[in-house]
């Protein structure tokens, strides 16, 4: 994966300190490798986005979508 730019990082930083209910409940099922010895990483830069939840391992990406998305 290519480096994120600092910007992008700080963003990405702030968001996993107020993440949304509907994230933290996941989160709790994904972090500490609890879903089958997973290692999932939350609000992750990749290119010029920040996804939720990512597995490097399995090459997967998890986005939540949620009301905060409705004042936009």
């Amino acid at each position: 994966m290519v480096p994120a730019d600092a910007k992008l990082l700080k963003q990405a930083k702030s968001l996993r300190k107020r993440s949304t209910d509907a994230e933290n409940c996941l989160w709790y099922y994904l972090r500490a490798h609890r879903l089958k010895g997973y290692k999932f990483k939350r609000q992750v830069p990749i290119g010029n986005y920040i996804v939720n939840f990512v597995c490097i391992q399995r090459k997967l990406i998890v986005e939540l979508d949620g009301g905060q998305h409705l004042s936009k």
